[in-house]
């Protein structure tokens, strides 16, 4: 009788232990990288598959860098500009504090902000300060502009790593001339770069929510609730908006109503799947973001179906940048990638000196990235290869026009012209 037990007992424990090998044979096939297709769902002639709801129009007299990512699919491009290092510094602004995001570019002017939740505006050319405003919150975001008026969210009050479901943030309509308050609307804490697009500002915050408002006059439009927190920034291309969530999902609504059209999720894997920090942006049908399982991943704009899933062997905080059918990201592993956009194929990587969090930048055919060491990068975008380097920069370092090169280091802002040779 005893041996019987003893017998039942081995057995429950095998088949116990064939339970749990299957499954996690099962989690590591679901979670093994995806390879996508170079035809199926991959368009080149636009940047979605969907119907735009309207054509935004000519840029803006005056608007150089409109928001974070350039544009509102988050691109990350700088678009007809030919600059080439090696630079030459004209000139330094001392922030006093963390620059953890880009600069937008407008009326002879960078907007900017620092973690301490004071946004200057200062000189392009000189880099001397016009104006600041102190808004007595955390703060981690790039501002945008459009009709003269510069739009920034904010975290809450310090200290900044307070719970945020029980604080608020804010969104804050400052003129450009002036810094001088506008409108403002309280919203959960917030750290999403706002995106504009014909008149309307897009904005996520740490309750969940995403708001649509009217850029002119504040009026809220329309507000989805998504029940998890939102830390990066709202991707917009056609009648759609896009986001990731720290549930580790990814949500596509429509622009005009906040009407959700699909979410998609994460790859599972033991312990819990990854949480999306990352802007995402959107190209090609496609919807590109980084999560912090370590995978860059493809999503289809139309319907949220993966396409190409690939590891980067640590967390992806870093927004893609997209170009020439490449896309590029940054990894806590210190690698930094370039996969085809239509299958995820590794194209090259780059081991830099330090953890990579900030998101790259295309100038000029160079990819420019940061590390958490102290330096910034700028490489050969097709083939890999270094071609500078400058001994300061942290997060996402670098926008530019036509004829400056505007750096972000961890508390300065620098304005770099090439150097001419003799």
């Amino acid at each position: 009788m005893r041996r019987r037990i003893i017998l039942a007992m081995l057995l429950v424990i095998l088949i116990a232990i064939g339970l749990v090998a299957a499954y996690v044979i099962h989690v590591r096939h679901e979670s093994r990288d995806i390879r996508g297709s170079s035809t199926v769902e991959f368009t080149t002639t636009t940047t979605t598959t969907v119907t735009p709801l309207v054509v935004s129009g000519p840029k803006e007299p005056g608007i150089e860098w409109q928001m974070y990512g350039h544009d509102p699919e988050r691109l990350r491009v700088a678009t007809g500009v030919s600059l080439a290092p090696p630079f030459k510094k004209d000139w330094t602004f001392h922030a006093q504090s963390l620059v953890e995001f880009p600069p937008a570019l407008a009326y002879g002017r960078l907007y900017f902000a620092t973690n301490a939740g004071v946004v200057d505006a200062i000189s392009a050319k000189t880099g001397k300060r016009a104006w600041h405003y102190v808004s007595g919150r955390c703060q981690a975001m790039s501002p945008a502009v459009i009709g003269r008026t510069i739009y920034a969210t904010f975290l809450n009050a310090p200290p900044c790593n307070a719970n945020g479901t029980t604080q608020s943030g804010e969104l804050v309509a400052l003129w450009a001339g002036s810094g001088k308050v506008r409108w403002k609307k309280t919203i959960g804490p917030s750290e999403s770069s706002p995106a504009i697009v014909n008149g309307d500002v897009f904005v996520g915050d740490w309750n969940g929510n995403v708001y649509c408002f009217s850029a002119a006059t504040g009026r809220l439009w329309w507000k989805y609730s998504s029940g998890a927190k939102i830390k990066g920034g709202i991707a917009v291309s056609g009648n759609r908006v896009y986001f990731g969530t720290y549930a580790s999902k990814v949500y596509a609504l429509t622009a005009s109503k906040g009407k959700l059209v699909w979410t998609a999720d994460a790859q599972p894997r033991l312990g819990h799947p990854g949480e999306f920090y990352a802007t995402p942006a959107v190209a090609y049908g496609r919807v590109f973001i980084g999560a912090t399982d370590g995978k860059e991943y493809s999503f289809g704009a139309t319907d949220g179906h993966l396409i190409w899933s690939h590891s980067t062997g640590g967390y992806v905080y870093s927004s893609t940048a997209v170009w020439k059918e490449r896309v590029f990201v940054g990894s806590y592993s210190g690698s930094f990638y370039s996969f085809n956009a239509a299958t995820g194929d590794e194209l090259w990587s780059f081991h830099a000196d330090g953890r990579i969090s900030g998101s790259p930048t295309i100038v000029g055919g160079r990819v420019y990235f940061a590390t958490l060491s102290g330096t910034t990068y700028a490489l050969d975008a097709r083939t890999g290869r270094l071609d500078w380097t400058f001994p300061d920069g942290e997060y996402s370092p670098v926008i530019a026009d036509a004829k400056h090169v505007y750096l972000v280091g961890r508390a300065r802002v620098y304005g770099l012209s090439e150097r001419r040779p003799g």
